[in-house]
């Protein structure tokens, strides 16, 4: 299966993150685009996660742990575990959910 991503299906999920969304039968895939300063409120699911920023910097709090990330690296959040973040500059970030993320499609 091939998709091609447009600027058609973006969606404002929370204030200041703008995604664009894959779903399979068991994963989904968003590409993000996050205005500078806009914040992640705490939050769990039970969904594992992982993050890859692509480009800006991303302040990023798991489990009371705070750190910032740059492209490049990545971010893997376990089912459950509290976390929170800000976009210190313009990021693009790719995040990936495992089962699908229902609440997003």
């Amino acid at each position: 299966m091939d998709i091609k991503l447009s600027k058609e299906g973006i969606k404002e999920i929370i204030p200041g993150y703008f995604g664009r969304f894959i779903h399979t039968q068991n994963m989904s895939v968003v590409f993000w685009e996050a205005t500078k300063g806009a914040t992640v409120p705490e939050h769990y699911h039970m969904n594992e996660q992982i993050i890859q920023v692509l480009e800006g910097k991303f302040e990023f709090t798991l489990d009371n742990v705070t750190a910032i990330y740059e492209p490049c690296t990545f971010v893997v959040i376990p089912p459950n575990i509290p976390h929170s973040g800000k976009a210190l500059t313009a990021c693009k970030l790719m995040d990936v959910f495992s089962p699908v993320r229902n609440e997003f499609k």
